[in-house]
């Protein structure tokens, strides 16, 4: 069974679902839902208890301000008021893409709230040997947004991403919802997570255990080697996880399988 909840956090209200019994497990995104994760939560309830959210300002968390911006040290800052609602002094944590700078920023900014963060495919851009080029490129996408809308910015996202024209995508118009999602993604929170850079003594002096997960099919996005040069500042191996960078909704069951290995091993 899931429940649904809403929790008052400062400038924003995040909703938020719990199913499942056992150990606790955050699983999120940024942007992407908890919709989006909820194949992986279902697959992981049976031993686990997993809360999945929606950030701040996409779907149904909403905010005061909607032009706020969205870094992922004022989602880390949500998640840490999520544990608090929780009754939680810890957690384990998996974070797939922004969501995975989302639990980076968290073992930065709160030692202690985190047992192992797997960090799935981080774009931490900052981090290749062309982050000028790649700064630019964002740009371009914000840019594009702007002045021709979400359908020609997400274009360009994606061949900068490596897919090219094979990412598959819904059926159908976006809804109203899919909409305000990416023009909340392109407008306030896409440069704000491309260019963030992780401290690698924070991350690594405090008890949390930070796990790199990459696809053994992504090696053609650029969060394949964005995720190699995190592991090498913490001096690890990345984990492979099954798919690409969305392998968690096409093989819901393999990934928490493997999910549930790496947190075992914590």
């Amino acid at each position: 069974m899931t429940t649904v909840h809403t929790l008052d956090v400062p400038g924003a209200r995040l909703r938020y679902e719990v199913r499942g019994s056992g150990p606790l497990v955050l699983v999120m995104g940024s942007p992407m839902d908890a919709a989006a994760f909820a194949p992986l939560a279902d697959a992981l309830a049976a031993d686990h208890t997993v809360v999945t959210h929606d950030p701040r300002g996409i779907s149904g968390s909403t905010l005061d301000d909607p032009g706020q911006d969205s870094t992922p040290e004022v989602r880390a800052d949500d998640v840490a008021a999520l544990l608090d609602a929780l009754g939680a002094g810890s957690a384990d944590i998996f974070g797939s893409s922004g969501g995975a700078l989302t639990g980076l920023a968290l073992v930065q900014r709160h030692p202690g709230r985190v047992r192992t963060l797997v960090a799935h495919e981080p774009p931490l851009l900052e981090l290749l040997t062309d982050a000028e080029e790649r700064r630019t490129a964002v740009d371009d996408m914000i840019s594009t947004f702007h002045s021709d809308g979400a359908g020609p910015a997400w274009r360009k996202f994606m061949t900068h991403a490596g897919y090219g024209d094979d990412m598959p995508m819904p059926p159908g118009e976006p809804s109203a919802q899919d909409l305000a999602n990416s023009a909340r993604f392109f407008a306030h929170e896409l440069r704000f997570t491309t260019t963030w850079r992780p401290d690698p003594a924070a991350l690594t002096a405090g008890p949390a255990r930070v796990v790199v997960g990459v696809g053994v099919e992504s090696t053609r996005l650029v969060t394949y080697p964005t995720s190699v040069a995190l592991a090498e500042l913490l001096g690890t191996r990345p984990v492979e996880f099954p798919g690409d960078h969305g392998g968690f909704m096409f093989h819901p069951e393999e990934f928490a399988k493997t999910l549930r290995g790496v947190l075992a091993d914590g």
